[in-house]
C-alpha cells in the first residue's frame, strides 16, 4: 500500500483559504421562511410563496407546489410559445397583423382604441400582452401560438407539470370554471424565469427576446415598486377578485434571486392601493431586497403612490 503523501504547505493553506471562504459566503435567504410566513399570514386567504436565491440554490417554499389561479401571469408563457413558432420560422415576428373590432375582450385594452382595419406588427402585439398586458392582445397571441393545447404541450415539453392555459382550450373547461384563465404553482412559474435567465427555454435569441419583453413592464405599483429604479429584474403581475400575483427575477448586490407571491381565496377583493395581496407583494419584495442588496437601502420616496 502507498503511503499517503502529506499536502504541501502552500497546497493546505490554499485549501484551507477556500473552505473559510464557502462558509463565509454570504447567505441571504438564512432565517427568511419565518420571515416571509409572517408577512403570509397577514392575508386572510391561502398565500403561496417561493424564493430561490440564484447564486446558492438556497430556497424558501411555502406551499410553493400547491396550484394557483395564474391571472395575467400565464401571459409570459403564451409569450414563451409564441416566440417559440417565430424561432421556428412559423411566423414572422415583424410581419403586420390587422385588428378587426370582434378580437376586443372587454375592459380596458389599448387595442380597444384601434381603428377596425389597423396594422400592427406581431412584435408590437407581444409587447402589448407583456408590457400593459392587454387581454385582447394576449387573446390574440394565444390564438398565434397555435392555442392553449400547443402552449401547454410547450410547457409540458419544457418540465412544468402544473402550468397550463385554461381559457379556449378543448379539454380544460372544468380547470377553466376553477381557476380562470391559466393555472400554475409559485415554484413553477419563478421556474419559467429562472428557465429564461438559464437558456433553458429553447433558443438563446428565443430567450433573449422573452427577457427583452419581461424586463419592460408597465405595471409597477406593486412588488417592482419596492425595488431601486435601476435595479435590473425581470416580471409579470396577474390580479383577479381574490387573487393577486407578482412573478420576478432580480439582480441583486449578493446575486440574482427569483420569487413568486401568488394568493387565492382572499377575502379582501377590493382593488385599492391597501388590499391585502397587494401590501403582501410590496412587502415580500422589499424583505428580499433587503436581504440581497444591504448595501443599497431603499425605500419609495414620499409622494410615490400619486405616480
Amino acid at each position: 500500500m502507498l503511503a499517503r503523501m502529506p499536502l504541501p504547505r502552500a497546497a493546505c493553506l490554499l485549501l484551507a483559504a477556500l473552505l473559510s471562504a464557502a462558509c463565509a459566503a454570504p447567505r441571504p435567504l438564512a432565517g427568511a421562511e419565518a420571515e416571509l410566513q409572517a408577512l403570509a399570514d397577514t392575508v386572510r386567504g391561502t398565500v403561496g410563496v417561493y424564493v430561490r436565491d440564484l447564486t446558492t440554490g438556497d430556497e424558501v417554499a411555502i406551499r410553493a407546489d400547491e396550484p394557483f389561479p395564474t391571472a395575467s401571469l400565464i401571459k409570459a408563457p403564451i409569450l414563451g410559445a409564441l416566440l417559440a413558432k417565430v424561432d421556428r420560422g412559423e411566423l414572422d415576428y415583424h410581419a403586420d397583423l390587422t385588428y378587426t373590432k370582434d378580437r376586443l375582450y372587454p375592459g380596458e385594452d389599448l387595442l380597444g382604441s384601434f381603428a377596425d382595419g389597423q396594422k400592427l406588427a406581431l412584435s408590437k402585439l407581444a409587447m402589448l400582452m407583456i408590457t400593459t398586458s392587454d387581454n385582447t392582445a394576449s387573446l390574440w397571441c394565444q390564438e398565434l401560438a397555435g392555442t392553449g393545447t400547443a402552449i401547454n404541450d410547450w410547457l409540458a415539453g419544457h418540465g412544468f407539470a402544473v402550468t397550463r392555459v385554461n381559457s379556449r382550450t378543448p379539454g380544460r373547461e372544468a380547470e377553466r370554471a376553477r381557476w380562470g384563465w391559466g393555472v400554475t404553482t409559485p415554484r413553477e412559474m419563478a421556474d419559467f424565469l429562472a428557465k429564461a435567465r438559464a437558456g433553458a427555454l429553447g433558443s438563446p435569441a428565443l430567450c433573449d427576446e422573452l427577457q427583452r419583453r419581461l424586463a419592460c413592464v408597465y405595471w409597477d405599483d406593486e412588488a417592482l415598486s419596492a425595488l431601486p429604479p435601476d435595479a435590473g429584474a425581470l416580471s409579470k403581475q396577474g390580479a383577479i377578485d381574490r387573487s393577486r400575483s407578482e412573478v420576478m427575477l432580480v439582480r441583486g448586490e449578493r446575486g440574482d434571486y427569483v420569487f413568486c407571491v401568488i394568493t387565492k381565496e382572499q377575502q379582501d377583493a377590493s382593488w385599492g392601493r391597501d388590499n391585502e395581496g397587494f401590501v403582501l407583494l410590496r412587502a415580500v419584495s422589499a424583505a428580499l431586497w433587503r436581504r440581497f442588496a444591504p448595501g443599497r437601502p431603499f425605500a419609495p420616496p414620499p409622494g410615490r403612490e400619486r405616480f
